[in-house]
């Protein structure tokens, strides 16, 4: 046994000096230098215009925005209720869970494609028995064992996995940013939500306040009619006054219930459960003084969804550098040691060592077109991919466009309401006081009344929309988010590993 181990040393010894100086001359090549086939990416460069087309006024400033008061844009507005409702969101909203499952996903996925640098090693046992026809053969009973290890390595020659590690990279990047994009919608949309129960607070209250006015108005009609100063026409018209504004209450509580249920989904809670930090009623939150804008580009360069849309794009080129890789040869390492034996009990003695390595090139030469097609496919996505990205610029402008048009707009709305609920008070003080020394007719007071309670309730609904406008806004810059710096990534790689 000793004789046949020394004999064998030397097989084993040319085995592991043989294969290594081959491993090591292939991982030169690989690393001295074939670049990846297909296109490499190019970041296209967003065309923005210079300046906003719609005019800056009421507080909007041309002045880059803070990118930390951005991210926290809901602070400026100062309301403790709003600020606890959004950290809730964040923790308990359900579209954001799932953002952070794809999130793992895509990580997984990149993990699987770099799993394509590295040999493959598989261990295997087996063990048979056979018996042949006695007639045709003779009949004998056989038996036969085997194990061993079998390696594989195809070197990446032509770049095919690092275009799919490439590509793994990129939708990374891009479920990172559709995180930032859930998260942008989140913040808007329960800041949304709860300025509509504010709005609809006031509504209320204003609603509750008019039909306590005309209530007495109704009184005071009844009296002069009693006494004779008046006729039934005042009464009954004080009377579908009173009732139609009565009619307006049921339906505005109906849409503040209906708010606040929609906080609490957004929050990741049952219906009901925000009603107790809702039931104070509280003003509608005021906007800050100034707000700085800063320039299209800005707006375009911190949006999470154009950043999706960009990383999605140069994954997809990568996709066609992986389809033009199957058009060449693939080169792979390969080796198998083991034992093999007709018995169990020889199975590992050193004469039932077997061993093969060796370099293996294979070439796909004829297959229909199928290679060439796949990257015309890739091609094609890779533009529709383009085409994406350019419409997502072009949407994230308009949006930003609209909403700065919109909340200059309805702060001159509300300015004007203001005025004319002011002279509609007094007109409505005037008519009532008039007629009680009967120099008016009532219905002077009644279309007074009603226009002022038409302006309180357009003036409440503005001051809702001024603010709403503003976190329009901030969605449309992007606020609500941070992209992730290049010391996150290295953290987030290290983690990984």
């Amino acid at each position: 046994m000793t004789q046949t181990n020394e004999r064998t040393l030397p097989i084993k010894s040319r085995f592991i000096k043989n294969i290594t100086a081959l491993t090591a001359a292939l991982v030169a090549l690989v690393l001295a230098g074939c670049p990846a086939v297909g296109p490499d990416y190019v970041r296209p460069d967003p065309v923005t215009p210079a300046a906003w087309n719609s005019p800056l006024a009421d507080g909007l400033q041309a002045a880059a925005p803070d990118p930390e008061a951005l991210a926290r844009w809901w602070t400026s507005l100062e309301d403790a209720v709003l600020s606890d409702m959004i950290g809730r969101a964040v923790t308990g909203n359900l579209d954001l869970q799932s953002a952070l499952a794809r999130v793992r996903e895509t990580r997984a996925q990149r993990g699987i494609s770099q799993a394509g640098y590295y040999p493959s090693l598989d261990a295997g046992a087996s063990a048979s028995k056979s018996r042949g026809s006695a007639a045709s053969g003779t009949g004998a009973t056989r038996e036969f064992y085997a194990t061993g290890l079998d390696a594989g390595w195809e070197l990446d020659i032509f770049g095919g996995v690092r275009r799919s590690v490439e590509a793994a990279e990129a939708d990374l990047d891009a479920s990172h940013a559709d995180l930032g994009d859930v998260l942008v919608s989140l913040m808007a949309e329960v800041a949304l939500n709860y300025v509509d129960v504010r709005t609809l607070q006031m509504r209320l209250g204003v609603a509750e306040a008019n039909a306590q006015a005309q209530e007495e108005t109704h009184a005071l009609a009844r009296s002069r009619y009693e006494a004779g100063l008046s006729d039934e026409l005042a009464v009954q018209s004080a009377i579908y006054t009173l009732a139609g504004t009565r009619a307006q209450i049921p339906a505005l509580k109906t849409a503040l219930e209906s708010a606040k249920n929609r906080v609490a989904v957004l929050l990741g809670e049952a219906p009901g459960a925000v009603h107790a930090a809702l039931a104070e009623k509280r003003p509608i939150p005021v906007p800050p003084v100034s707000v700085a804008v800063g320039v299209p580009a800005n707006s375009v360069r911190n949006r999470p969804d154009v950043r999706r849309t960009e990383r999605a794009l140069a994954a997809q080129t990568a996709r066609i550098g992986v389809a033009t890789a199957e058009k060449y040869p693939k080169f792979t390492l390969f080796g198998s040691i083991g034992y093999e034996s007709v018995s169990a009990g020889d199975l590992i003695d050193s004469g039932s060592r077997v061993w093969q390595y060796g370099p293996r090139v294979s070439w796909r030469l004829f297959d229909g077109g199928a290679i060439r097609q796949n990257i015309e496919v890739q091609s094609a996505r890779q533009e529709q991919a383009l085409r994406q990205y350019q419409a997502t610029v072009l949407g994230a402008l308009e949006e930003a466009e609209n909403a700065l048009t919109a909340y200059v707009g309805e702060q001159l709305r509300r300015d004007s309401l203001i005025v004319a609920t002011d002279a509609a008070e007094q007109a409505f003080k005037l008519a009532r006081d008039q007629y009680q020394a009967g120099l008016v007719d009532f219905s002077e007071v009644l279309i007074a009344q009603r226009s002022l309670l038409s302006f309180e309730d357009q003036l409440a609904q503005s001051d809702g929309t001024v603010t709403a406008n503003l976190i329009r806004i901030y969605k449309s810059l992007g606020g609500g988010w941070t992209p992730l710096s290049d010391a996150d990534i290295q953290q987030e790689q290290a983690l990984d590993e």
